[in-house]
């Protein structure tokens, strides 16, 4: 069993703001990811800027992608991503058209099939991000055994998930034992009073869980 990779989610309003946390977690973090919210302020050259700072990270480009998978993809892939990410309620050829670009991710949000999920890893798309919305956290709800099962269930299907949504290293416990691929956190590091030490917690977690 791997080690659980640790991404950074950029949701900040400027790149500048996002270059700032990444000087300071970047000697903590494996995954740069310029987030929905930064790219729609500031567009792919975000990308290009975590890019350019982030020369031995993964860079993500979280663009939710529900259509024109693979004309984003190449405009992802030209900024220096090496992932991006598809909504679930895009089709398949959508995902598989973007698979050819660059690596896709599926954003696990709302209602989702494990018949389309089956549909996915038949056609080479091998990342699934497991996600309780924001929205969801501001409504109460907590992490658990249904969450347990899910990831579990699409590792056993054979896809790398991630997990994100409100992540706090209290949560990680959890899924000792799970072969989660990537733990990502945004507010819980880049909205910390010290950017450093949150994401320290967090990978001093993995490290002491996943030995």
């Amino acid at each position: 069993m791997m080690k659980p990779m640790l991404q950074v989610a950029l949701d900040t309003k400027t790149t500048a703001e996002a270059l700032n946390i990444v000087r300071q977690v970047g000697d903590v973090v494996d995954v740069l990811e310029a987030g929905t919210l930064l790219i729609y302020e500031e567009g792919l050259d975000a990308v290009k800027a975590l890019r350019a700072v982030g020369a031995d990270k993964i860079v993500l480009a979280d663009c939710k992608t529900a259509d024109a998978g693979g004309a984003v993809a190449k405009e992802c892939k030209e900024a220096g991503a090496d992932w991006m990410t598809c909504i679930c309620a895009a089709t398949v050829p959508t995902m598989v058209s973007a698979q050819k670009e660059i690596e896709v991710q599926v954003e696990l949000y709302g209602e989702w099939t494990k018949k389309q999920a089956q549909a996915w890893i038949d056609n080479g798309i091998k990342q699934v991000v497991y996600h309780q919305s924001r929205d969801a956290k501001f409504a109460g709800q907590t992490w658990g055994q249904k969450d347990l099962d899910a990831v579990k269930e699409l590792i056993d299907m054979g896809f790398k998930v991630s997990v994100t949504g409100g992540m706090k290293p209290e949560v990680l416990k959890l899924f000792e034992g799970v072969d989660v691929y990537t733990f990502i956190a945004g507010r819980a590091i880049h909205g910390a009073d010290d950017p450093y030490e949150a994401a320290l917690e967090f990978k001093n977690e993995i490290n002491r869980i996943w030995k």
